[in-house]
């Protein structure tokens, strides 16, 4: 057969073809063995949400992707403050380990060559990008990410927004005062911590606060990444619904103020001691709440409980929107198939539980998040789990779902077969920590103590003891706290004092101190 006949040359031709083809589809295969992530932390979220049995709240883009995906229906934080909690996440080691246990301490002055979760997968060849407040906000990890963080040159502050023109000519007298007596309250990222009001409800688009602005800005970058072949972990922090409440007037509309709920439980547990539920401090921070009862006093009006529980509210839906807007994006560039996807909330949140507001407290409504895996290697989509896990688990599951090696120093144990059976038998018991006395009133800052608790199926089990400062390490116990979830789920009756749980609580705390070691 001479080189030049037609069958050859058709030969040839299909050689080329199937040589081709295996190729690109070898090249499909290297890039879906690296799955991409879209990692979607939420601050001061609590399982308020449609999809966890909120009839009221409006939040269907989360409830469309839990339906992508699992909901973990108990699923805790480590200690209910926002950069203990990030930090522990990041790092997959829990507070004792990193020590940090405040707002102010940074991870590396402890730990400097640890390796965070988005810094692993950098390490491991995929472009790490962070927007929002993934770490505490002050407080960035440049290391684990490619490229530089957040907005650059956003006119407002990402912690306290505000557009209503009253609160801003507030925010300009204060500042203005500010420079007059000479003094300079600019954090290290050049922005001004002052507050105005506590809520606000504008007639503004979505890109008047900076979390619409950064989900533009993350849409933007979405697009750029569809054009490469490396694979992505893309982490988009909303900031919202951390005080003050403030959403666009449209957020506001979905809910009827009359109709929202007030807490059933406002008083502070029976027979705890009087230090153990944190106040109101962080919302007192506010023009509009200086005066407001003390939360040990009397619960405060009806009127101003529902109008803060309305701004919660309505700062949740504004931040669902704006991640239904980041999803509608990755399907549109049909990324969604090959991302894994996981959305959870720092640390709980009160919301007139316990006669407070905010979080700070070692109770259940405090450590308790919201927690969703979706889209790619969760192959149990549209169910839930009531398996006990903790937002320290994510680090070594992103591992296994992408195909890394966990990274042996971690503390927390991969949920990936909970993504396949949501029903396997599960951990024993989930821990978090508060170090009172950083945060609070002022009694309570006089002396520094730590809470220890552990959540069973059936029980949290909480010890208190003094707290050495320069040691860093605990000292005498001081005492103790029971709540039985079968009968008492709002953690409104402490039982550690009855004789008849007297081997429960040995049992209990032998749990605990098995994993706080001291």
């Amino acid at each position: 057969m001479k080189p030049s006949s037609p069958l050859l040359k058709h030969l040839l031709l299909i050689l080329l073809f199937t040589f081709i083809t295996s190729c690109k589809t070898e090249q499909k295969n290297v890039t879906a063995s690296k799955p991409n992530i879209l990692f979607i932390p939420v601050d001061d979220l609590r399982p308020e949400l449609g999809c966890y049995g909120n009839t009221l709240i409006k939040t269907p883009n989360i409830d469309a992707l839990a339906k992508a995906g699992v909901i973990f229906s108990r699923t805790y934080c480590q200690q209910a403050v926002c950069n203990p909690s990030r930090a522990s996440l990041l790092t997959g080691l829990r507070p004792d380990s990193i020590q940090v246990w405040d707002l102010a301490t940074k991870l590396r002055s402890n730990l400097p060559d640890v390796v965070t979760l988005p810094q692993y997968f950098k390490q491991n060849g995929y472009t790490t990008i962070g927007i929002g407040k993934t770490f505490h906000n002050d407080i960035p990890d440049y290391l684990s990410w490619t490229e530089r963080l957040h907005l650059k040159g956003f006119p407002y502050d990402p912690d306290a927004v505000y557009a209503d023109q009253l609160n801003l000519e507030l925010l300009e007298n204060k500042k203005q005062q500010i420079i007059a007596q000479g003094k300079n309250r600019i954090d290290p990222l050049g922005v001004w911590y002052l507050k105005a009001n506590a809520t606000e409800s504008p007639d503004v688009n979505d890109d008047a606060y900076y979390d619409g602005a950064q989900t533009t800005y993350a849409i933007n970058r979405l697009q750029r990444l569809a054009t490469t072949k490396e694979p992505f972990f893309l982490s988009v922090g909303y900031y919202k619904p951390h005080l003050p409440f403030n959403a666009p007037k449209k957020y506001w509309d979905l809910y009827n103020r009359d109709s929202i709920p007030l807490a059933t439980n406002q008083y502070p547990p029976k027979n705890s001691p009087d230090f153990t539920v944190h106040g109101d401090q962080e919302l007192r921070n506010y023009d509009d709440s200086h005066d407001l009862p003390l939360s040990s006093e009397k619960p405060w009006s009806e009127d101003k409980q529902r109008k803060i529980k309305h701004g919660y509210y309505a700062s949740v839906s504004y931040t669902d929107a704006q991640i239904g807007k980041l999803i509608d994006e990755l399907k549109r560039l049909n990324l969604f198939d090959n991302t894994i996807i996981v959305l959870w909330g720092d640390h709980g949140y009160k919301l007139g539980e316990h006669n407070s507001w905010s979080k700070m407290s070692n109770y259940d409504i405090d450590a308790h998040v919201p927690m969703i895996m979706s889209g790619a290697k969760v192959k149990a989509k549209g169910t839930k789990t009531n398996a006990l896990t903790e937002l320290v688990d994510i680090y070594p599951s992103l591992c296994e779902m992408a195909g890394l090696p966990i990274p042996n120093h971690l503390q927390g144990k991969s949920f990936v077969p909970l993504l396949e059976n949501p029903e396997t038998e599960w951990k024993e018991a989930a821990y978090s920590q508060y170090l009172l006395g950083r945060f609070g009133t002022a009694e309570t800052r006089k002396k520094e103590r730590m809470g220890y608790s552990v959540r069973t199926d059936k029980f949290r089990y909480i010890e208190w003891y003094d707290w050495d400062k320069e040691l860093k390490k605990r000292g005498d116990f001081i005492t103790s706290e029971l709540f039985n979830h079968d009968t008492d789920p709002q953690e409104n009756t402490n039982i550690a004092q009855n004789q008849n749980n007297e081997n429960t609580i040995k049992a209990l705390s032998n749990l605990l101190n098995k994993n706080f070691k001291h």
